[in-house]
Formats: C-alpha cells, structure tokens, sequence
C-alpha cells in the first residue's frame, strides 16, 4: 500500500487545481450553449476545495484524511492493503475538513462562515435545486478567492488566478473580476502577462489602489481607463 500512496497529495493537488481551473471558468465566463454554468461552478468550487484541503492534509500522511479506517478483525492480511482502504474507508466529509487541517497541519481556512455556508448551498444544488435567492456565479466567485486563493498561497504559494481554462487565461477573467470588485492575490506571471494594459475602471478607489498595489509587487503595472 505504501507505493500506492506514496504521492498521493501531489496527484490530489494537480487534481484538485484541475478542479479550480473548471470552477474559475464556469463562475467568470458566460457561455450561449453551455448549460447551467452558475451552477456547476458552485459544485466545482466546493469540489476543488475539498480535494485541495485533502492534498495539503495527506501531505503530513495520506491515512489523516480518513475518519474511519478497516479494522484488522476485516481481513485475513497483515497489513492494511490498498484495496482495503478503498472499499472500507471513510475519508472525512467536506464541512469537517477545516478541523482536520488545523489539527495536523496548524493552519486555519480564511473565513470559515463563508466555506461552511458555501457547502450548504453545493448540498443543496447537488441534492435537490438551485436556491433561488443566490447568484452562484457571483457566491463561486467569491468562494473562490476569499477561500481557496488564500489557502493554496499559503500552503504552496499558489495564487488562483493562474488556474483557468480559457485560451487567453488571463485578461478576461480579470476584467470580470474587476467589474465585480473581488480581491485576488497576483501571481508573477500574471503580473508580467497583464503589464501595461489597460482595463475598465472598477469605480471604487479603495480597491483600484489594493490592485494597483498587487500587481506592483508581483512586478507589473496595469492601467484603468478614465470613463
């Protein structure tokens, strides 16, 4: 079982930036045949988190993300086996992940309220409708770099941003999440991809100058029209 495991948190983080990447599409893009976009990006937010926290948990060891392990009155073996685990394991459920990240690697999910109200809403759309109070593009979104930018940077110095699935991965989904006033960290690479071009003004000169900021520091200048 060990070589089974043995980079088990290296496949569940590509999986899970994978994940982000279809999230980030879905939740900033529109598209005239697609179908229920809004939607999905909710279920693909809650899914790249969960896989994410996971990866970083299995980093300390692959057996922590389990609640509930076979016993050894299950099997005739020695040792735990690889199917074992697989056909008689519990892995630990979404809303308890946070406890179990802090506990074996000290580190806290950025708003928590947000992640716990985030995976009502996916239970609720996975399981039975769309509420329809909620805008989930825009509650996606949100999740996404309120949760998961800030997780994935401190764990690996990752910023989500640099994980989308359009051709062009980076001008188009900054221009949304500009309009929309999100706050995102800034990779270098984004930075440098994006530097001297000019985008519509947000209409808010707090966050215009936290942005300004960021991209400066990650080594590129942008520009705002003047409307």
């Amino acid at each position: 079982m060990k070589n089974r495991l043995k980079n088990v948190s290296e496949r569940m983080l590509k999986l899970g930036l994978a994940a982000l990447a279809h999230a980030n599409w879905h939740a900033n893009y529109y598209s005239f045949t697609g179908y229920m976009w809004s939607e999905l990006s909710v279920l693909q937010a809650a899914h790249a988190a969960e896989i994410l926290i996971k990866a970083r948990i299995t980093q300390e060891h692959p057996l922590l993300i389990f609640e509930q392990l076979p016993r050894s009155n299950q099997t005739n073996e020695e040792f735990l086996s690889y199917n074992q685990l697989i056909e008689k394991g519990k892995t630990i459920q979404y809303f308890d992940l946070p406890e179990r990240l802090w506990a074996s690697t000290g580190i806290r999910i950025s708003n928590l309220e947000l992640y716990q109200r985030f995976g009502k809403l996916r239970n609720s759309i996975q399981h039975f409708a769309n509420p329809i109070e909620y805008n989930c593009c825009g509650e996606a979104r949100n999740f996404i770099y309120e949760v998961i930018d800030p997780f994935i940077n401190e764990c690996w110095g990752l910023c989500a941003i640099d994980f989308n699935e359009d051709t062009e991965p980076y001008i188009y989904l900054i221009e949304t999440l500009f309009a929309n006033q999100t706050k995102f960290l800034v990779s270098e690479q984004a930075a440098i991809s994006c530097d001297g071009h000019i985008f519509d003004n947000p209409d808010n000169s707090s966050y215009k100058k936290i942005m300004l900021e960021r991209f400066k520091l990650a080594g590129g200048t942008i520009l705002f029209n003047e409307k």
